[in-house]
């Protein structure tokens, strides 16, 4: 396992994940984006993947030292 690949991918994942709850629940009211947006699903989708695609991209272009 490339644990320095999956550190930085979980911190990443975390502070993320706290930003956008913070910002969805805080200031945007997640009531407000489904309404705007007129789909549960789809806002739950966006969310899931605005918080994957960022770890996933700082888990690809970690560098690995040998």
């Amino acid at each position: 396992m490339k644990k320095r690949k999956i550190k930085y991918s979980a911190i990443i994942f975390l502070c993320w994940f706290v930003l956008l709850v913070l910002l969805v629940d805080g200031v945007l009211k997640f009531q407000t984006l489904v309404d705007y947006f007129g789909s549960y699903a789809l806002v739950e989708v966006a969310l899931l993947l605005l918080v994957l695609l960022p770890t996933l991209a700082v888990y690809a272009f970690t560098k690995e030292k040998k």
